[in-house]
């Protein structure tokens, strides 16, 4: 995606534009831009300024016409014509096709999917539909899209017996759905444990079923893509066993490899649809780089207030606005800062923006979606709960206050900025008055931290601009996986050797262990679960905890003001802690490790907390030893454990603490497998002879190993850790670990694929043509493991040495000091 037009700021410059107009871009935010850039305290911060042109809509014709009611129902929401992609995933799915469409944010992928839903519920009587999200939020917001489009027409209204099935679902709506519901709303985790084991009850819906629609299929990577891979095999067996089938319909986010993701989520052929159609209006894309503080270049302004007051001129500018947050503690200070600056603007503008994040109760985000969707809020703060597709309608502007994770990331977040002219209905869908391109340009920012990431992208904007979005990959083979999952299948239905070619050819050796453990049960070729336990109960499809701790107001009986997972609630509302809440400060009186709750109180405070954690990393047992390139390597059980053990006060609008607590917490343990290796001697004075740092060196070959393991061994980056450590061997060793209890194997691949993992390291490495190291070689894994912190108070880190890593590889490869 390149611009038409691109500015490159290079600090400490002021700013300087292109061509005759005095910015030398169209539209008003370029001029707003380089007012900022312009001012004495900005010197600097405009990095970088990328204008993606304009683009009209194109329109598609069905080449048969829709039912004249489903026909009425879209022109009621002001729908006449469909775009190029909508008619191509309609006529091919009409065509007995699965099919996957991979288009823009706010594209109208989700017509692709409900108008020959609608068309077959229409069309063909007791026919079923089952939608799949990845979250509850996204299967409530789609009920609501699938509800405006059927009123349209009473006809469709009566056709379409809609409801979402989740574990928020009151039992008497479970059973009405199951009985009578025909567009049934759920998550892969409802369907693996809620729907599966009792498929006998969901006979009716089953047999009858058509349509299966598994939406985002971008957050489908991993561990948990794996999982949910052989959940769909799962649901596929059990329907065929029932005597229906149906059609697969997926959609996804722009990633590098959306048709070999559908094809291995599902075990089918696929057929992609990414001719997008739909109308985008000019984009003015902005690195912004918070300037140093002081002549020293160390540390740089808060990159949360920075965001803050960007949000406050957008606000004042009349704009409505999302703010990304890269975690919750940053949300709340964002919009306590931006809501602070409004309120001295003019008293009352405050309540024009609020937070959103994980953790509020679900009625009050479906409250702030509607709000910022009807235009009465003009800003929100969030963290990355909004990147899926949750219904906001057009925005004109995003700040997005640190670098996501992944490009696809930063292009799905960047793409909630584009206000569309036309009605909100439309908005919506898509369809002739969702947009057009000629509109008010958008905008969206990007506010750098001071972190190696960030401060490589503000210096070398085309890394993003220039490359394809990530590849997302899933392992559906993978024996750990697939063992957990045989058992729940076996208890659905029993397996038989013709099952080994839904579940791959490792299925018989992975039954032999299920029955020599006990497990299963095979009486004339048909394997049979063997106890009287519920497999899917223990089975969960994501690495996060299940478990949640409430949030209490003592002051007001206990009332329930919010939750947090347990893993972060050791982060967030340990005793005396400050709990950010829509910007106000809790004081933590008192949190119950055995009742799961944590008692808060209001306390005016000039500061938050942050967590201060200790990391440890610790060798149980040794399961396999080798030599390799004359290093010692060991493949083993490991206990990777952290431990909240103070608490940081930080005061508000700075990076400034101004105390530290100790805590008394328990100590989260994870265990599992991996490998690891202390450099001899050799491979120690290799590095040191050229005066570089061994450890760097380490350290780059650690992060190299994170990314090239992955792809590997199929799995995502964050299923993997890596740690130096010296207390196990009493030498610096690198350590790597699954982030699974129990491990899934893919460390055990490193250990041995050694040789090729070591090579495919080193060619990535010197493939990269950066001088000193970035996040493409080096420098990409993020290994910090608090999920809580203020990336704000991170300043400083670097990016290992390249030339470190390059040496200790070629060494171990035995280039000597080539």
């Amino acid at each position: 995606m390149r611009a038409a037009r691109e500015v490159r700021l290079m600090q400490p410059r002021p700013a300087r534009f292109l061509e005759g107009s005095p910015s030398g871009v169209t539209g008003h935010w370029a001029a707003w831009i380089e007012e900022l850039a312009l001012r004495p305290e900005n010197r600097g911060a405009l990095a970088h300024l990328e204008v993606l042109p304009a683009r009209p809509a194109r329109f598609g014709a069905l080449s048969l016409p829709l039912p004249p009611s489903l026909s009425e129902a879209l022109s009621a929401r002001g729908i006449e014509r469909l775009y190029t992609h909508q008619v191509q995933a309609i006529e091919a799915l009409r065509g007995g096709l699965d099919t996957v469409v991979v288009t823009g944010t706010a594209s109208g992928k989700s017509l692709c999917y409900h108008v020959p839903v609608m068309e077959r519920l229409l069309t063909e009587r007791g026919a079923t539909a089952l939608y799949l999200f990845p979250t509850k939020a996204l299967a409530q917001d789609q009920l609501k899209s699938v509800a405006r489009l059927a009123s349209g027409h009473p006809d469709v209204l009566k056709a379409v017996t809609a409801g979402v099935y989740d574990g928020d679902t009151p039992p008497a709506t479970r059973r009405r759905l199951r009985d009578t519901g025909n567009l049934i709303l759920s998550n892969p985790d409802m369907l693996h444990q809620g729907i599966l084991p009792y498929h006998p009850k969901w006979a009716r819906f089953l047999r009858s079923l058509r349509y299966v629609v598994v939406d985002e299929i971008h957050a489908y990577r991993g561990i948990f893509g794996s999982h949910v891979a052989n959940v769909l095999r799962r649901l596929e067996r059990v329907v065929r066993h029932v005597g229906g089938e149906f059609r697969v319909v997926m959609c996804s986010a722009t990633i590098r490899n959306p048709q070999e993701l559908a094809e291995a989520l599902t075990g089918r052929a696929m057929t992609v649809v990414d001719d997008d159609g739909a109308p985008r209006g000019e984009k003015h894309f902005v690195f912004w780089d918070p300037p140093y503080t002081d002549l020293t270049h160390v540390e740089r302004r808060s990159s949360n207030v920075e965001g803050a007051g960007l949000l406050t001129s957008l606000i004042e500018r009349g704009a409505q606005a999302l703010v990304f947050t890269k975690s919750r503690v940053s949300a709340e200070l964002v919009y306590r800062y931006a809501r602070e600056r409004l309120e001295r603007i003019q008293p009352g503008l405050g309540e024009a923006i609020k937070p959103y994040r994980g953790g509020y109760l679900p009625e009050e985000r479906r409250r702030i979606e509607q709000a910022l969707f009807s235009g009465a809020l003009r800003g929100v703060v969030s963290t990355n709960a909004l990147e899926l597709g949750v219904d906001i309608g057009g925005l004109d502007a995003v700040v997005m206050i640190g670098a996501p994770p992944t490009l696809a990331s930063l292009w799905q977040q960047a793409g909630r900025a584009g206000r569309r002219a036309g009605r909100p209905d439309a908005e919506a869908a898509g369809g002739v008055d969702a947009g057009r391109a000629e509109g008010a340009p958008a905008l969206a920012v990007l506010v750098a931290y001071n972190d190696t990431v960030d401060q490589y992208l503000m210096r070398h904007p085309e890394y993003f601009f220039g490359r394809s979005p990530e590849a997302a990959v899933v392992d559906p083979r993978n024996p750990y996986i697939l063992a957990q999952q045989l058992a729940c299948a076996a208890y659905e239905l029993p397996l038989t050797p013709a099952d080994e070619a839904v579940f791959g050819p490792q299925t018989p050796a992975i039954l032999a262990a299920l029955e020599e453990a006990g497990e299963t049960r095979t009486i004339d070729g048909h394997t049979y679960w063997a106890k009287t336990d519920f497999p899917a109960a223990t089975v969960g499809l994501r690495t996060i905890s299940d478990n949640t701790y409430t949030i209490m107001d003592a002051t007001r009986g206990n009332a329930v003001i919010g939750t947090v997972d347990a893993i972060s609630a050791l982060e967030l509302v340990y005793p005396e802690a400050i709990y950010l809440h829509e910007g106000e400060t809790w004081f933590v009186k008192r949190l119950d490790l055995e009742q799961k709750t944590a008692l808060v109180e209001p306390r005016v405070v000039d500061y938050y907390t942050q967590p201060v954690l200790d990391t440890n990393i610790r060798v149980r047992r040794e399961l396999q030893a080798k030599t390799w390139r004359g290093e010692r390597v060991v493949l083993g059980e490991l206990t990777y454990s952290w431990q909240t053990v103070a608490m940081k006060k930080v005061q508000f609008h700075s990076l400034d603490a101004i105390g530290y607590h100790p805590l008394d917490l328990p100590r989260l343990t994870l265990e599992t497998t991996g490998f690891w290796l202390a450099p001899g001697e050799a491979a120690w004075n290799a590095v040191a002879r050229r005066g570089l740092n061994p450890v760097e060196g380490l350290m780059g070959a650690r992060n190299l190993f994170i990314t090239l393991l992955a792809m590997l061994s199929m799995c995502d980056p964050a299923d993997l850790g890596g740690k130096i450590d010296s207390s196990n061997l009493g030498r610096p060793a690198l350590f790597m670990f699954d982030r699974y209890p129990g491990g899934l194997g893919f460390c055990e691949q490193g250990w041995t694929r050694l040789d090729e993992l070591a090579q495919a390291a080193l060619e990535h490495l010197e493939a990269c043509e950066c001088e000193g190291g970035c996040p493409a070689c080096v420098g990409l894994p993020t290994l910090w493991p608090a999920q809580q912190q203020d990336p704000d108070l991170q300043q400083g880190r670097e990016i290992p040495g390249k030339e470190a890593a390059r040496t200790l590889l070629r060494h171990w490869r035995g280039d000597g000091d080539r």
